[in-house]
């Protein structure tokens, strides 16, 4: 087959499982864990590293910031033969329990986006796959991780959710932050709707387990906000949940 036009892969790479984090710089890191991981292609925002997990070629791909580049990544790597999508990410925390250095392994999604609409009607609820998100869990246990399962909910602004206060419609989105608060989302972040809604018509499987960085409700309460960037605990969960999945496919 061809090159897919935006991540430019063909079906050549054998794999079956991918990692999809956003950020392009990630990926090589994330790669590491693999068994001889090696370079593929770099593209836009998409750059992709494989290697092997107990005998099974894994891809890492980058899917950018937001939605729209995120459903094309989905789209092409299916296309080239990945059937199981794993986002390893980054969030905000929304509840007070949420704390910077835990992990969000989410179950659904939020559609505070756009580019699910175009997928399938806003009735239809963006959800991770039941094994996904089960391999996940049981990874964060195995490894002694601290971590929530919930919904999450999934923006395309990041300015619009950290100064909401400056754009025209402010007082929309204030007033629906607090109802996703009140309703029990567990966090905020920008790709895992697109993913499970993507993943879900096309029939592939799709989890998602984030680092939470901070809690800007915490800090609004005067409690403790510790800040983490190191993703290792996504990464390793992720990580180890593909190799129970590969485990439990054979």
């Amino acid at each position: 087959m061809e090159k897919q036009f935006h991540i430019n892969l063909d079906n050549s790479h054998g794999a079956k499982y991918a990692i999809v984090p956003g950020d392009p710089e990630r990926v090589e890191e994330i790669a590491k864990y693999l068994e001889n991981p090696r370079f593929l292609t770099a593209k836009r925002e998409y750059t992709s590293w494989i290697g092997q997990l107990n005998g099974e070629k894994v891809i890492v791909t980058s899917t950018g910031i937001g939605g729209p580049s995120a459903a094309i990544a989905i789209e092409e790597l299916y296309k080239t033969g990945v059937r199981t999508f794993i986002r390893v990410g980054t969030c905000g925390g929304m509840q007070l329990e949420v704390m910077g250095g835990d992990l969000v392994i989410a179950t659904g999604s939020v559609r505070s986006e756009g580019t699910t609409r175009e997928y399938m009607p806003i009735e239809f609820p963006a959800i991770a796959d039941f094994q996904v998100a089960q391999a996940l869990v049981q990874a964060a246990e195995r490894l002694g991780y601290r971590y929530h399962t919930g919904v999450v909910q999934s923006k395309d602004s990041f300015y619009g959710q950290h100064s909401p206060e400056r754009m025209p419609v402010g007082y929309q989105l204030l007033n629906r932050w607090d109802a996703w608060i009140k309703a029990g989302a567990l966090a905020s972040e920008m790709e895992s709707a697109t993913l499970f809604c993507v993943a879900s018509y096309l029939r592939a499987r799709a989890g998602c387990v984030l680092n939470v960085l901070w809690n800007q409700e915490r800090a609004k309460a005067n409690l403790d906000d510790p800040h983490h960037m190191d993703n290792t605990r996504a990464i390793t969960t992720a990580i180890e949940a593909i190799k129970i999945l590969i485990e439990r496919d054979r």
